[in-house]
Parts: C-alpha cells; structure tokens; sequence
C-alpha cells in the first residue's frame, strides 16, 4: 500500500516538474518574442541624442514624440496610403482565399483526372523561377500593369506552400461526404461552398492570415510597378520612402525646415515599425485561435 501511495506520489511530482519546466520553458520563449517588439516601442518614443549616448532601451531616458510628428507631418497622405492598403489587403485576401481553397480541394479530389499534372506545375515553382526580369516584362509589356493598382494585387493571390496546406487540410475531409452530396444531386461548387468551405474554417483563417500579411508587408511590387507620381502608394512604400528622405536629409547639407543633426533617423526607423505593424497586432488575437489549429490539422497523416 505504501509502495502504490509512493509511486502515485512519485508521478504527479514527475508530472508537476514537467509542467512547470515546459510553463518556464513557454514563458521565456514569448518573452524573447516580446521584448524586441518593446524595445522598438520604447526606442521610437525616444529622442535621437538619447539614442547616440545611451544606446536603445526598453524605457525612454529621453521621452519624445518628434518621430512620429515627422512620419505623419503630412497626415493626407499617410492616411491615403493606409487605405490604399488595407483595399489591396481585404481584396486580395478575400480573393487569395477563395483561389487556394479551389485549387486545393481540386487537387486533392480522387476523381479529377488532371490533378498530377497540375500539381506539377504548381509545385515546379518552388523550386525554379522565371526571374525579375521577365516578371517584369510580363507586368508592364504583356498586361501593360504599369502605374496600376492590380500590379501589386495579382502577384499575392496564389503560393504553391499555401495550396499545399489548404491541400493537406480538405485531404483530411473524409471523400465519402463529398460522394454522399453527389448522390443527392449537388453540384460540385455546392459542394464546396455549403460543405468543404464550412469544415475548412481554421484553415481559411491560417492561410487568410498568411495572405493578408504578405499584402499588408508587400512593398517590393510596388516600388517596382508604381511610380512616384502616384498620389498615394501603399503604406509601407511610403513609410520607406520617409525613412529614406529623413537619411538623405541628415546626410547632406540640404536646407530644410529641420536641421541634419537634429533629424530622429533612429527613432523614426522605429515609429515607421509600429506604425506598420500596429493593426496587425490588434488583428491577430481574432485568428490565433483558429492559426495554431489550421497549422496542426492536415500535418499529421491519421
């Protein structure tokens, strides 16, 4: 009796040792996630000099506000870019979605005939490119994209490790429901629509954070396809582009309003950060808890 009382004894300290180890363990792991995200909060609030003597601190020796005075010293503007981006965010991902859903359910389909040789083709991307040059070609000369809001919004729609996914996900979907629709005289876009697509729920969230995300961070289609004539240009252009002025600016003996010296290069590196990130941290909490599930789902054969 003792024997048994010591073992059970012996079990739940082994497992209240594992428990607190793995909660140590995850507690540390989100800090270190955390604290570079803090330390660029509190550098941007920080005057540039503070920066040069004392280095980035978590907490503002020196509190200031005068980088993000200069990154919304023309608030028409970055309120156009904003919303240039967050269209081009929400369009693209609601269509980015629908595109992958299809693509990965038709391939994981047993009676689509042309499932292999399309698969090829997708998955033949991952690992050979046309290159820049003819991606640019193609935009410019052959859809004639030039100065064009649809240059920055087609290339986003589509990613082979997406499909793969949202593939790997309906695959999990037992065939028979889809057999058993058919009987009853569905169609096969009702089937995906009043079926497949209610079932898919974490994994549309996981893939749409995915898209939403690579909208929300894309500035290199549009330096490439959007010319500074535009009025407005998506927002992490334009916070790019300040960045880069502010850096000429304290380079060069250029009048202007703000003396060189004085020019918060390093702070407003960093507001430029959390101006960009902030919504997508606010947006996040919504989907994590469908993001770790559509992850998981699909990754282990059952």
């Amino acid at each position: 009796m003792e024997t048994a009382i010591g073992k059970h004894r012996g079990k739940d300290f082994s497992s209240s040792l594992v428990r607190t180890v793995g909660y140590i363990t995850i507690g540390l792991f989100a800090l270190g996630c955390v604290l570079p995200f803090l330390l660029v909060l509190g550098t941007s609030f920080t005057a540039e000099k503070s920066i040069t003597l004392h280095g980035y601190n978590l907490w503002p020796k020196d509190f200031s506000v005068f980088a993000y005075k200069i990154v919304f010293e023309n608030p028409q503007m970055i309120v156009g870019s904003y919303a240039v981006t967050l269209g081009i965010t929400i369009v693209g991902t609601a269509i980015g979605l629908f595109i992958v859903a299809m693509t990965g359910y038709s391939l994981q389909r047993p009676d689509f005939p042309y499932r292999n040789r399309i698969s090829f083709f997708i998955y033949f991307t991952t690992l050979f490119q046309g290159g820049v040059v003819p991606f640019y070609l193609i935009m410019t000369q052959w859809l004639h994209l030039k100065d064009n809001y649809l240059a920055v919004l087609l290339p986003g729609l589509m990613s082979p490790f997406l499909i793969i996914m949202m593939k790997s996900f309906v695959k999990s979907i037992p065939h028979a429901i889809t057999e058993s629709a058919k009987i009853d005289g569905a169609g096969d876009f009702n089937i995906f629509a009043k079926l497949i697509l209610p079932m898919t729920t974490p994994a549309l969230a996981t893939i749409g954070l995915f898209i939403a995300l690579g909208y929300w961070n894309e500035w290199y289609n549009s330096m490439l396809f959007l010319s500074p004539d535009m009025k407005y240009r998506p927002l992490q252009l334009f916070l790019y582009n300040v960045v880069t002025s502010a850096d000429f600016i304290k380079n060069s003996s250029v009048s202007s309003n703000i003396q060189p010296r004085d020019m918060p290069l390093e702070s407003m590196k960093m507001a430029t950060a959390v101006v960009a990130t902030g919504p997508v941290i606010l947006f996040y909490p919504l989907v994590q808890r469908f993001f770790i599930q559509g992850i998981t789902v699909g990754a282990v054969k059952g």
